[in-house]
């Protein structure tokens, strides 16, 4: 039997991007939901015209998108196999996302990282705060939780019970980290993927501002260090 995927989108502004998205999709999920954050532009026609499932979170936060990705999902009678998160900005590549849900069919692990690996990355396509941030922030996993993650890359697979079983709380930038650091608190497998990655269509709205920068890495060392010394 087919396992029941289903992806979580969370968009803000994301109307030049979100249609090649959802088209880059594998047939093999079952669906695909886009959150409009607070969305100004035309992100949720354009996402419910490729044929994606469009909610609406009106409280901005990368997090709030995601839990309300999850809501949706928790409110249907059908059996959720595997949850992928991906972004709207298309600096991903999506057909990959067979790739990085393969783990844990053949594997049994509990979640996947796609981890934007520099020989596949497109130049310019990511911040040297983001690469910087990403090497501290992993740094530390290593070193307070022996952790083996390479990157906070936001296009990941979890098995629907296992992101149940964390307890997802943070409303921001920390969702990410926030994931991660759960997974090894929980002692759950995971494995990175290395996946390509692409300058995104339009302006981040983090690493593209000093304020979206600085917020997100506070909330990311916050996460680290709140976990550090959690018993």
């Amino acid at each position: 039997m087919n396992p029941n995927i289903k992806v979580i989108i969370p968009a803000y502004n994301e109307q030049d991007s979100i249609g090649h998205v959802i088209a880059d999709i594998p047939n093999s999920v079952a669906e695909v939901i886009v959150v409009s954050n607070a969305s100004t532009d035309q992100t949720a026609q354009v996402a419910a015209s490729a044929g994606a499932t469009v909610l609406t979170e009106m409280r901005k936060g990368y997090g709030y998108a995601c839990l309300k990705g999850m809501q949706h999902i928790a409110a249907q009678t059908e059996t959720t196999d595997i949850v992928v998160f991906l972004d709207g900005d298309y600096s991903d590549y999506p057909e990959q996302l067979t790739e990085i849900v393969r783990p844990i069919l053949e594997q049994d692990v509990d979640m996947v990282i796609g981890a934007r690996d520099a020989r596949f990355r497109e130049s310019g396509s990511m911040t040297k705060p983001q690469i910087f941030g990403n090497w501290l922030a992993t740094t530390l996993m290593r070193l307070f939780f022996n952790a083996k993650f390479t990157d906070l890359g936001p296009f990941r697979a979890i098995k629907y019970k296992s992101l149940l079983a964390l307890g997802m709380e943070d409303k921001t930038y920390g969702w990410t980290v926030e994931m991660q650091l759960k997974v090894l608190k929980k002692g759950m497998r995971y494995t990175e993927i290395p996946v390509k990655y692409r300058n995104r269509i339009g302006v981040s709205k983090v690493s593209g501002t000093l304020k979206g920068a600085i917020f997100a890495g506070v909330k990311i060392l916050g996460w680290i260090f709140k976990y550090s010394f959690k018993k």
